[in-house]
């Protein structure tokens, strides 16, 4: 299912106490968001200034059982490691290899940002690491998409695909949107019907369309990813956005992980789940 990732509250929680701490503490959580993205914070009271973060979420996939194959923790393609690399270089190093079980792991280190404001948009920076991770493989596929007329689905896990298809003059990324709940459904409903009002509204941002029915361009597709309770929600990808010279903003991307899973976190001063290899170094 898709969605505007705001980046992980939780994540900001945790670097946010830690760098406002009166003494150093040894820190080691794990937590889950959207049901299948997990990260872990580990750092030490003799080393707080170095904490170290792994994620571990799924990978996209134009093949379904190359999604379902494939584990959350199998290694992330170059281009994307390059991209976590170039748009935290300032304050983190990437770590080789990363923890067991994870696609990821960042050292991060604030010490050089003097100012609070960097350090408050540095955390804010590091929460949309799933969003970058995410955006530059998605990028990578649309590049490569293929011929006009192209219509490919898009795996990132089992349950939620999506659907990009070609143009002489655009790439059209759809999500067919499904809710458990009513109430979100009412919500999301009156969300995108408002986004695609406000998108259009702006002759240069790409545009955005929702629909309760499948559009003209999924005529053909198997029923069984059509089978929506939320309607369609269509964005266009102009080339800039696909082959531009700046990477393409986290905070505007899609990504396909579903809102009705069940979160469940462990932040400073709630439940902590530090099970997991919580003897582990680089």
């Amino acid at each position: 299912m898709a969605f505007f990732s705001s980046g992980s509250r939780v994540l900001v929680e945790i670097l946010t106490r830690m760098q406002s701490a009166e003494r150093p503490m040894p820190v080691d959580h794990t937590f889950f968001e959207s049901g299948s993205i997990r990260y872990h914070v580990e750092a030490s009271a003799s080393d707080p200034e170095n904490v170290f973060l792994s994620i571990s979420t799924p990978s996209l996939s134009y093949d379904y059982e190359e999604a379902a194959a494939a584990p959350s923790s199998s290694r992330l393609p170059e281009l994307t490691l390059q991209e976590a690399r170039k748009t935290y270089h300032r304050f983190a190093e990437m770590v080789e290899p990363p923890r067991e079980g994870y696609v990821l792991t960042l050292k991060l280190n604030f010490s050089g940002l003097t100012r609070p404001k960097d350090r408050v948009k540095a955390i804010n920076q590091v929460s949309l690491l799933q969003s970058v991770v995410l955006s530059s493989q998605l990028k990578h596929m649309l590049g490569s998409l293929g011929s006009s007329g192209t219509m490919r689905l898009v795996y990132n896990n089992q349950r939620e695909p999506f659907f990009v298809s070609k143009t002489a003059e655009k790439i059209n990324a759809i999500f067919p949107m499904r809710f458990r709940d009513d109430t979100d459904l009412a919500i999301a409903t009156s969300f995108f019907q408002e986004l695609q009002e406000v998108g259009n509204s702006f002759a240069r941002a790409p545009k955005c369309s929702w629909s309760p029915i499948p559009p003209p361009e999924l005529r053909g597709e198997n029923v069984h990813h059509l089978t929506t309770n939320g309607g369609f929600v269509s964005f266009g990808v102009l080339s800039r956005h696909v082959r531009g010279k700046r990477p393409p903003r986290p905070r505007g991307s899609c990504s396909t992980s579903s809102p009705t899973s069940s979160t469940t976190s462990s932040a400073p001063g709630a439940t902590s789940r530090a099970g997991c290899g919580s003897g582990w170094r680089p």
